[in-house]
């Protein structure tokens, strides 16, 4: 990907804490992840990290990050993000 402005919506900065990511991540996944479908002419990409932590009081092994962007001429808005966890110990 070219490397262009991403900026966050403040939506997205308040829903960052709540579901456990980062600006760095989120980056990584619009710049190295895989380009999914989203609604309403928007674009979403999706990519996997090695967490190998807890959350919530679960442990996980994996933590996937998903974006929702706007894309604009010049630069790239975020507007929410979906993390899931998944994977762990048996």
């Amino acid at each position: 990907m070219v490397d262009i402005e991403i900026v966050f919506s403040q939506h997205v900065m308040d829903q960052m804490v709540d579901r456990g990511t980062s600006e760095e991540e989120i980056k990584l996944t619009i710049r190295d992840g895989e380009e999914v479908p989203a609604k309403k002419g928007r674009k979403s990409y999706r990519k996997n990290f090695n967490f190998e932590s807890y959350w919530k009081g679960k442990y996980y092994s994996t933590k996937q990050v998903i974006p929702i962007v706007k894309e604009e001429s010049n630069k790239i808005v975020v507007i929410t993000v979906y993390v899931y966890y998944f994977g762990g110990k048996k």
